[in-house]
């Protein structure tokens, strides 16, 4: 890759939303409105299913590349309490929707999922299927910690209908793990990973992470060797997102101690080079995965979707997240839960739903979206260049095309091999809110 595309290193959201968040309109937005708009929705969708993002927050340490927002704490005494109210508030959410709902997605995040006992997420997870029906293509994941992981964790969520498990790794490089604090042996996840596959899991992936604290090359090419002896059916290779004016845990280390620019560059490259002759394909946004799994098959097929929890192949128009922080879009609104655990607790409690802001999207807030599903799900989109606001983002779109990311065409664009890479930047030539406000100060991560 060219060096002069370092130019494209600026900070750029991952559009896991459009509008992203910084950009909500909240003053826009009520709890009403956003109840109302749900309920639309799951009564014009009803058939398609819902999804379910849980937040877990819980953990007994801070991993201090963290982005997430967690709760440390060895206090698991707080489990019980906070499962009454995640599943109190889907409860109040069915009696909204009026019957049972069919649930289509659940995934279960964090925070560390693993840090609640096997029988605790037994019984989250029963708590949600007794308001609610599965749909027959269902898809059930969850987030582990290789470190605390247990047999009993992977039996009993098996049991419960999950058959996808994601295995935090970031780095097998000692001194990598040791200046992030996030540390599990190749053995732990190869215990994991075994006894996944001899329950009956049908999909691994494995999270890793280039541009850590002391990261090096040979960091990069190390861990991808280990991971490769098990080929997990799923990899995301996500860029170290270094925001210390949000997240306190990452300065720990300094801008000194994180590969810049051109070496961070490399460390990507090497590593997408090494998935990429081991069989995996690159998905888009830091995703590979082999040719068998569902994420390539709905790739290749241009059924994949991305929302809050990333990359998914199920696609429903209602996402409801649950928990403390969780995010939920209704297609035409979004709203966002408390992100204090005392808080939530307290708001739930009260029957009342914890949520604090959100936004209701415009008409060309739609128009956005859809194209920025499009770039990121299915590597083109049709435009209608006369338009002129449409126009104007062709203008931004034009130096893109010079460096071979894209290739515009009379009605619309499409992602070169290249520019597959850098989703991100050719997104934001669409973002109407961010060329419309520029923040005063960096609110988003560097794109590579």
């Amino acid at each position: 890759m060219k060096s002069d595309l370092l130019k494209y290193n600026v900070a750029a959201p991952r559009y896991t939303s459009y509008p992203t968040v910084p950009f909500w309109e909240a003053e826009q937005w009520s709890i009403e409105g956003w109840l109302n708009s749900v309920k639309t929705t799951y009564l014009q969708h009803k058939d398609q299913g819902i999804s379910l993002y849980i937040h877990l927050p819980f953990c007994e340490s801070l991993c201090t590349y963290c982005g997430c927002n967690t709760r440390i704490t060895k206090n698991h005494g707080v489990e019980i309490p906070y499962i009454n109210a995640v599943v109190k508030e889907w409860r109040m959410y069915c009696e909204l929707l009026g019957n049972r709902p069919l649930i289509k997605e659940i995934h279960l995040g964090g925070g560390t999922p693993t840090f609640f006992s096997a029988e605790n997420l037994s019984l989250l997870i029963n708590g949600i299927l007794e308001s609610a029906s599965v749909a027959t293509e269902h898809s059930f994941s969850f987030e582990a910690h290789p470190a605390n992981t247990t047999y009993q964790h992977l039996e009993t969520l098996y049991e419960l209908g999950f058959r996808r498990l994601s295995l935090g790794i970031q780095d097998f490089d000692p001194a990598v793990q040791e200046i992030i604090n996030r540390k599990q042996s190749f053995a732990q996840v190869k215990t994991i990973t075994d006894a996944a596959r001899t329950l009956g899991y049908t999909s691994i992936n494995y999270d890793l992470i280039y541009g850590l604290p002391l990261q090096k090359k040979s960091s990069v090419e190390g861990t991808i060797e280990k991971v490769l002896s098990l080929m997990p059916e799923r990899i995301a290779f996500y860029s170290y997102a270094h925001v210390p004016w949000l997240k306190p845990g990452q300065r720990k280390f300094t801008e000194d101690d994180l590969p810049q620019d051109i070496e961070k560059l490399s460390l990507y490259e090497r590593g997408r080079e090494l998935l990429l002759k081991a069989g995996y394909f690159d998905i888009g946004m830091d995703h590979f995965s082999l040719a068998g799994d569902s994420l390539f098959k709905a790739s290749k097929d241009e059924t994949l979707h991305r929302n809050f929890m990333g990359y998914t192949d199920q696609r429903t128009q209602l996402l409801i997240g649950l928990g403390v922080s969780s995010v939920s879009d209704s297609w035409n609104a979004f709203a966002q839960n408390s992100k204090q655990v005392e808080t939530y607790l307290d708001t739930v409690s009260q029957g009342k739903f914890p949520l604090v802001k959100g936004h209701i999207l415009t008409s060309n807030d739609l128009k956005v979206r859809k194209h920025i599903l499009n770039i990121m799900c299915k590597g083109h989109t049709e435009c209608n260049w006369q338009d002129f606001q449409i126009s104007q983002i062709r203008k931004r779109l034009v130096p893109l095309e010079d460096d071979g990311l894209v290739e515009l065409y009379p009605y619309g664009l499409r992602v070169s091999k290249l520019g597959k890479s850098f989703l991100r930047n050719i997104c934001m030539a669409f973002d109407e809110r961010l060329w419309n406000n520029q923040p005063q100060s960096q609110l988003f991560s560097k794109a590579i």
